[in-house]
């Protein structure tokens, strides 16, 4: 694939990002978890990263809805909209793993069109454009069917990995990995990482960003439940789960097919 550089985000857009990733990385290991009645958990830095979020963008793109985790659940009304998770790895960060990150996708036409994954222990951003590409820190990444490197691991969330109890007579294919991120979890795929991944229950806001990265690197989804496109606005998403299986290529897709069947879906409930 040839390099170039990507389109240029809003510099005003890269200062509020850098702004909430500095925070996040100064108060990494001093923050004690609060319980949210789905039994996850929640910081003081997450509620100031997801206001700090929601404002900015408020600020920046006036007339744009902000779908955030923390914030307001329910489809924007408007034509374009933002979908944010100011920390995405709330357990990892409050326990002082250091593997977080900051999701934002911004929206058109039911899908997303640009989509930002920051990664702030690593210092990483990348970036997806619709039609264009994706990028990590600035630099061309290809897409992972390209990649001749692969360790053969395989990402599982906490709550997919009940299906090795399913099919107990069959070796898994991978070596596996729980990362602990959705949102990681899945752009992993995209990155040459791993090579598929499966989520249980992300909700819409861990894996707006990586759905449009893994589309623009060519890795094929697979929605176990309902699909996120073209979600109706006003729409609440708060208890909404999207299962999805990724991976690098059509041939993974399918050799991992077995297992992201074993897995008990519901239908999202509205």
């Amino acid at each position: 694939m040839t390099s170039f550089s990507p389109p240029p985000l809003d510099p005003r857009l890269e200062a509020l990002i850098d702004r909430v990733a500095e925070r996040q990385r100064s108060e990494f290991g001093h923050s004690q978890p609060d319980l949210k009645p789905d039994g996850s958990f929640i910081t003081a830095c997450d509620r100031w990263s997801d206001a700090t979020l929601v404002a900015g963008l408020a600020e920046l793109f006036p007339g744009e809805g902000v779908l955030s985790e923390e914030g307001r659940q329910q489809v924007p009304t408007t034509p374009t909209y933002w979908v944010v998770d100011p920390l995405d790895g709330t357990t990892n960060f409050a326990a002082g793993i250091p593997y977080w990150a900051i999701s934002m996708a911004r929206f058109e036409g039911g899908v997303p069109v640009v989509a930002i994954l920051d990664v702030p222990p690593l210092r990483q951003r990348i970036v997806a454009i619709r039609g264009a590409g994706a990028w990590r820190n600035g630099k061309t990444v290809a897409p992972p069917s390209q990649q001749l490197h692969n360790a053969g691991c395989a990402s599982l969330c906490s709550r997919s990995i009940r299906v090795l109890q399913k099919l107990p007579d069959r070796p898994f294919p991978g070596k596996i990995r729980l990362l602990g991120v959705a949102s990681l979890n899945l752009v992993s795929v995209a990155m040459g990482q791993t090579m598929a991944a499966l989520e249980a229950t992300p909700k819409i806001w861990d894996l707006a960003a990586a759905w449009l990265v893994l589309e623009e690197l060519g890795c094929p989804l697979r929605w176990l439940g309902a699909s996120p496109r073209g979600l109706q606005p006003g729409r609440d998403l708060g208890q909404t789960d999207f299962p999805v299986l990724v991976a690098n290529r059509q041939e993974t897709l399918d050799r991992f097919m077995p297992w992201a069947e074993a897995l008990d879906t519901e239908e999202p409930r509205p």
